[in-house]
């Protein structure tokens, strides 16, 4: 709105009122200085109140004076009465300029001083995550490659042409990969010197439950803040559990009785009041996703949401979350029915399992070699994430001379991956040990003889080291206690570094790992969250010869 056209407006309002208060009056009169409501106000002939104020400072003029129009208010002048107020304009501001009040109860959670609502604003945030493109084409970091052959199913997670992530699927893996299935199980024996469960849930080992993964009512025990396992669960009863950890060597699997549902978007924890975002997402995104769930959330059921819901409207949050409900609804059903240990709950095939947990806009495409594995995961895509759904593509084998895993090199790194050494790009090397308690990492400076000096030589060589060694725990799906023994550096700087840049490159691992500093002897002792038994044992039997020794013993010099 044009500034002068408002004065001028005003001005003549201001001229027209006292024109018409000017009639019938002979003359300002005095007024009365003194009560409040009296102040600076006149009566009329009449003797009626008027909103007439008397001419007053050296600008003023007598009543009944009409005012010239092109004269802009001054200091000293009265204040003209307000003139109507124009209608609000199409985006909601009046015709004044006047100024908004920041945040107040009515300013969005998100942040941006608007709730983001209607079809237009999602697809305003679908458009968002589509990702980038070049020359048409999908552009991203990572790409996903699956491989089926006689039942049999490997994924491979790639970054840039690096292999990052490898996967494997066997039929039988209803008793090897049960990692968050959920069954209706027996409690077979509760042992109090380990505070733990063993639960048949008819697999051919039993799995165990600790008493920090049991969940109870405290109405139920009579010591409520030091309950006992023994004091909670009792032998032959039927308990719900999920599992957490595939069964490793002879340990079985690991149990909880939170049980979670993932989805796309949430994850739902039945009768439970957790309620958290992912702490991966920026702060604005975490705003606008609390202002949602505030809405829709369940009463009696806690929500998680994950990294994989940013730009996620409320319909497609909405939409996850009623279909988790649903499936709870059915496992509560089939568990009461049960009456002996059973299956409730089996997680989807590891191709959508992996493309649930691992897909973005990061992937510029998922190659997938079998058309009923290709049609099931371009569904679930198209479902969740429509804008990315153009990313599945089918690699028919048929058609190219070379398997997938060979046209896109995976082979010759599963190699490298499943030999014991592994080459740097300097000349130095890995060597790469797997014990019953521990991983032991030993880092050589190998064919590495550097330019300058040796302290300069070993701090480089630990440098790419410490890269190629948090690519080595990813691929190769190494948990438990690792040890690291780098090359001894003199200098403290020099440590900091290498560990930081070790840290820095693990920061890209979804799997949880904890890292000390670097010791004197140049040892880095880590954990990583061990849930599968590794890259080697998927591809590997136990040699009938040594049987797993790595040599073989000649018994004939003890005759």
């Amino acid at each position: 709105m044009d500034t002068n056209g408002s004065a001028d407006k005003s001005t003549a309002d201001y001229t027209d009122q006292r024109s018409t208060q000017g009639e019938g009056q002979s003359g300002p009169k005095k007024r009365r200085r003194g009560s409040r409501g009296g102040k600076n106000r006149s009566k009329s002939s009449d003797g009626s109140a008027s909103t007439e104020t008397a001419p007053k400072g050296p600008g003023a003029r007598p009543a009944g004076q009409i005012a010239d129009p092109n004269r802009k208010p001054q200091i000293g002048d009265t204040r003209p009465s307000a003139a109507p107020a124009p209608a609000a304009s199409s985006n909601g501001e009046s015709s004044g300029n006047k100024k908004r009040r920041r945040g107040g109860r009515g300013k969005s959670r998100s942040g941006g001083g608007q709730v983001l609502r209607g079809p237009e604003v999602d697809a305003e945030i679908i458009e968002r995550r589509k990702g980038r493109e070049r020359n048409g084409r999908p552009v991203g970091r990572y790409q996903m490659c699956v491989q089926v052959r006689d039942g049999v199913t490997q994924v491979a997670v790639m970054e840039g042409r690096s292999l990052m992530e490898h996967y494997v699927s066997r039929p039988s893996d209803d008793v090897g990969q049960i990692h968050g299935n959920i069954y209706h199980g027996r409690v077979q024996n509760v042992l109090p010197g380990m505070e733990a469960a063993f639960v048949d849930i008819s697999t051919p080992k039993n799995a165990v439950l600790y008493r920090g993964d049991v969940q109870y009512d405290p109405e139920d025990v009579e010591t409520k803040d030091t309950a006992r396992i023994e004091h909670i669960l009792r032998s032959r009863q039927m308990i719900l559990c999920q599992v957490t950890k595939n069964p490793i060597g002879a340990k079985g699997a690991r149990l909880t009785q939170e049980v979670s549902l993932p989805g796309r978007f949430v994850v739902l924890i039945p009768n439970s009041k957790t309620y958290g975002i992912s702490k991966r997402l920026a702060d604005t995104e975490r705003r606008r996703l609390r202002h949602i769930l505030d809405r829709v959330k369940p009463a009696h059921h806690g929500v998680i949401v994950r990294t994989a819901a940013e730009h996620a409207t409320e319909h497609e949050l909405t939409a996850d979350m009623t279909r988790l409900l649903e499936e709870w609804a059915k496992i509560e059903e089939a568990a009461a029915k049960s009456t002996g240990p059973e299956l409730l709950y089996r997680e989807p095939e590891l191709a959508v399992r992996t493309i649930r947990e691992e897909f973005n806009a990061e992937y510029r495409s998922v190659l997938i070699d079998d058309w009923a594995l290709y049609e099931e995961v371009h569904g679930y895509v198209s479902a969740f994430n429509p804008e990315l759904a153009d990313r599945i593509e089918f690699f028919d084998r048929e058609v190219e001379p070379i398997s997938l895993f060979e046209t896109q090199h995976i082979h010759e790194q599963l190699h490298k991956a499943l030999d014991r050494k592994v080459w740097l790009p300097s000349g130095g090397s890995l060597i790469i040990e797997h014990t019953e308690a521990l991983t032991v990492i030993d880092v050589n400076t190998g064919k590495n003889v550097g330019t300058s000096n040796l302290e300069q030589t070993v701090f480089q060589n630990n440098l790419e080291a410490a890269e190629e060694v948090a690519r080595q725990l990813r691929l190769r799906d190494i948990g438990g206690i690792i040890v690291i023994d780098f090359i001894d550096m003199e200098i403290k700087d020099n440590r900091r570094k290498v560990i930081d840049s070790f840290r820095q490159a693990l920061s890209r691992d979804k799997t949880r790992t904890q890292v000390f500093d670097i010791s004197e002897l140049g040892l880095v002792e880590m954990t990583r969250k061990r849930i599968g038994e590794g890259l080697s044992t998927a591809f590997a039997i136990e040699c009938p010869e040594c049987a797993g020794l790595g040599f073989k013993v000649d018994f004939g010099l003890l005759d």
